[in-house]
């Protein structure tokens, strides 16, 4: 409204003030004028009576005298002269409706009589009361006081110049009011336009255009503030961005984190979150059956970690609780934050501690399988040696048997170290490649007729397939027959009697493929992703159950999975339980390596 606008108030106030001056300004003028012209009334009036009484005292006859007093007074006004002798003269005055006053009037007055027995000037108004009219009447003595002079005029003339002069000042109060008015309209907008241009500015600014620029019209104090104002806009500008590029720098950090990090306030409510901290909060919530959305921000917390922040916030300090959640294990840290003194809340670091668990894990097994791998054939050559120093075997026959069999046994744990100290270096990366051009057939045959003898002890059937187009090719020759080596032997030492092992070579564009197939008993579903694992020998249609071969390690996949990878390949394994296996590795034709 405008009413409610500062261009109404600054105008409402100017002309209130305005206003409120003229009409003292205009009580004071009419109550100046008005005894002004009494006054001046009774000054002519007594100038007059004066001029007449010399007159009268220099001339006696009433001829003169008379004509005298006519040319000296006012037309208005009416002169009575009262001698002693009791002769009095009268000048009529042009008023028709003044009336005339008698010489006994003067004489019983109370006040003008003093003129005629002492001799002094009087001055009064007068309300004549059979006629209701007030005059102004003068009277002064003559010089011999033998009379006196009055002089009277009707009130009207007064107040007839008394209304004119009002007139003129209420006339002048309206003009002064219209002028106020649009003075006061012209400068109120003249200085409210810039405040309305601020006003638009600053709403800008609320909708984040910093951008927005006053325009600066003066150089007063306005334009000061326009000025101030447009700084304002420009160091919010600078301050915003700042704020910006620290709160998008802060959540950067936040979402690289591989920890999870929760920020709490003081009702346990979630006010920051980053991703490794939403999958944590949404397995929570599939946990606890409520989907997989997660909890959002201002909701509460799941039980675990409403627990531990009770505890911090009443404790005050850090707390910490390792919870298992969907297979895996989260180690939740939860520290007080403090506002000042007072703790406004608390953040939570949120680290999946479920790799370090379980290398834990492959540390402890991985020590307790070399402990048992190796206490069999200790213990073996503990028990025939014994046997041999106890003289227990008489006969040469007996102990170069026992010797045989302490031989075996020593060199399967040279063998077990040496694949052990092998995968060692393979898994630190300081495997050296001796990357060379192969023919592929003739490598291939050689590594098959290896594998004839045994084939043909276990009725085995062995099959060899290598794609025309392949010719050469480079990699490290004593590696990857070390893997061949590996797959086929436990193919055919895994395949029944009638069974066959298929060996093939393909080209699959950049890349060289081979498999190993065998139409052996096949691996459980569940050991799958563990048979690359060091010493995983959990699959019963893998363990060798004739006493008279040596038990493997549990080490040769693992080895052979380094190798391959160290090629910039990849390898793997498919099997159906009852129908086969095929293991198939694959590697650039181009091979790459960087040498550690």
């Amino acid at each position: 409204m405008f009413w409610r606008s500062v261009v109404g108030k600054l105008w409402f106030t100017i002309i209130l003030l305005v206003s409120l001056v003229l009409t003292i300004l205009t009580v004071l003028l009419l109550e100046f004028f008005q005894n002004y012209h009494l006054i001046e009334a009774e000054k002519d009036l007594m100038q007059a009576a004066d001029r007449i009484t010399e007159f009268t005292d220099r001339y006696e006859e009433s001829d003169l005298l008379l004509t005298t007093t006519r040319w000296i007074k006012d037309p208005a006004s009416q002169v009575v002269i009262v001698r002693d002798n009791e002769q009095m003269v009268t000048v009529g005055s042009d008023t028709e409706h003044l009336p005339p006053l008698t010489e006994e009037w003067f004489k019983t007055d109370e006040d003008f009589s003093q003129v005629l027995k002492k001799g002094h000037d009087v001055k009064k108004v007068k309300e004549l009361d059979p006629q209701s009219v007030s005059v102004i009447v003068v009277g002064t003595p003559l010089n011999d006081g033998s009379g006196g002079v009055f002089v009277y005029q009707s009130l009207d003339t007064i107040e007839e110049t008394t209304d004119q002069t009002t007139k003129i000042i209420f006339l002048s109060a309206g003009i002064a009011i219209v002028l106020t008015t649009i003075f006061a309209f012209f400068l109120s907008t003249r200085i409210t336009s810039p405040l309305i241009k601020m006003r638009e500015g600053a709403l800008e600014l609320a909708k984040g255009e910093f951008n927005q620029k006053v325009p600066i019209l003066t150089h007063d104090e306005i334009g000061e503030l326009a000025m101030a104002f447009n700084r304002m806009g420009r160091q919010l500008k600078f301050h915003i961005n700042a704020l910006n590029q620290e709160k998008e720098q802060l959540s950067r950090i936040l979402r690289s984190m591989a920890d999870g990090v929760i920020t709490l306030n003081r009702d346990g409510e979630i006010l920051i979150s980053n991703p490794p901290a939403q999958q944590y909060l949404e397995a929570e919530s599939f946990e606890n059956g409520d989907g997989i959305e997660g909890k959002k921000m201002k909701e509460p917390l799941p039980e675990p970690l409403q627990q531990l922040f009770e505890e911090v916030i009443t404790h005050e300090k850090e707390s910490m609780v390792e919870v298992p959640l969907q297979g895996r294990s989260w180690v939740i840290i939860m520290t007080p934050l403090y506002d000042n003194d007072n703790i406004r809340g608390a953040v939570a670091v949120l680290r999946d501690m479920t790799e370090e668990r379980r290398l834990n894990k492959l540390r402890k097994d991985f020590i307790a399988n070399v402990s048992h791998e190796l206490r069999t054939p200790i213990s073996m050559l503990q028990g025939y040696s014994e046997a041999i120093v106890d003289d227990i075997a008489e006969s040469k026959e007996d102990k170069n048997e026992l010797a045989q069999i302490i031989h075996d046994e020593s060199l399967r744990i040279g063998r077990l170290v040496n694949e052990l100290l092998d995968l060692a270096r393979m898994e630190a990366g300081h495997i050296q490649l001796y990357i060379e051009s192969v023919a592929i057939q003739p490598y291939m045959n050689k590594i098959i007729r290896k594998f004839y003898g045994i084939a043909d002890e276990r009725e085995v059937e062995v099959n060899l397939s290598i794609d025309e187009e392949l010719d050469r090719m480079s990699f490290d020759a004593d590696r990857i027959e070390q893997v061949f080596t590996n797959l086929i032997d436990n193919a055919i030492r895994h395949t029944g009697s009638g069974g066959r092992v298929d060996i093939a070579i393909e080209s699959d564009g950049d890349d060289w493929v081979a498999s190993v197939q065998d139409s052996g008993d096949g691996i459980a579903e569940e050991d799958l992703p563990f048979i690359f694992e060091r010493f995983y020998k959990a699959d019963k249609s893998r363990k060798r159950t004739d006493s008279q071969e040596k038990k493997g390690t549990g080490l040769g996949l693992a080895i052979a999975k380094n190798i391959v990878e160290a090629h910039n390949g990849q390898i793997s394994a498919h099997s159906r339980l009852g129908e086969g296996t095929t293991f198939m590795f694959r590697i650039p034709r181009t091979v790459n390596i960087k040498e550690n």
